[in-house]
């Protein structure tokens, strides 16, 4: 049977073993969490995904988020793994990777497809707010690798949308304009060019509207 857990509820709580020790997920409340899975240590792809990822990890520190991987191997292969990276890639993992031999946090994650394997994780992976909700899903086949940029733009959208009250649009990098939530109403749709005249924001039609950011420079000539 395969969970189905749902975006902006609350991530299931877990306990496990890992390479840093026993780790619980509700320990990291207050901070961003990428929890990610992958099929198998000492695999090509997944060793890819796993270099990529620490190389970025320093930047995923700084808006505060944690990396998590796992699989359903054992902490002693995952040990192995790391070391055999660190000699043959010279790149060094410095997040955790869960053991989870029982498959127990792959199930209530649904990390498991039976279609693909009935023993191995897909490449399934979370994005957990600081709060704790769910905030994103992504599952890929055995086959493919993920972008750790695409995580990266991904963590930081999210965040910006929080933060700023919208949307980020297709492609949407920082600093990007972002968009605005259409009026759900008719008369909150024939204010919206006065509004956006007053309030500076790019308006193609009512429905449209782009809101520019203040840069870091505007932001401190503001303050000061």
């Amino acid at each position: 049977m395969i969970c189905m857990i749902r975006l902006n509820e609350s991530a299931p709580d877990f306990t496990a073993n890992s390479t840093h020790g026993p780790i619980q997920l509700s320990d990291y409340r207050g901070k961003w969490v990428v929890l990610f899975s992958h099929p198998a240590d000492f695999t090509p792809v997944c060793t890819s995904e796993f270099v990529a990822f620490a190389k970025r990890a320093p930047e995923f520190e700084q808006i505060g988020c944690s990396l998590m991987g796992l699989s359903v191997d054992s902490v002693y292969a995952h040990i192995a793994w790391i070391r055999n990276i660190e000699e043959r890639f010279a790149v060094k993992i410095n997040f955790p990777i869960i053991e989870d031999l029982s498959m127990q946090i792959a199930s209530l994650y649904g990390m498991i497809q039976p279609a693909a394997s009935h023993t191995s994780t897909v490449r399934s992976l979370f994005v957990i707010d600081d709060q704790g909700h769910l905030r994103a899903i992504l599952t890929y086949p055995m086959t493919t690798g993920r972008s750790v940029s695409e995580v990266l733009r991904l963590v930081r959208a999210l965040q910006s949308a929080d933060k700023n009250e919208a949307a980020t649009p297709e492609g949407w990098q920082p600093g990007d304009p972002m968009i605005l939530s259409a009026p759900s109403t008719v008369a909150d749709a024939e204010t919206r060019a006065q509004k956006a005249q007053a309030a500076g924001w790019d308006c193609v039609d009512w429905y449209f509207c782009r809101k520019s950011l203040p840069t870091d420079k505007a932001k401190q000539k503001k303050a000061a």
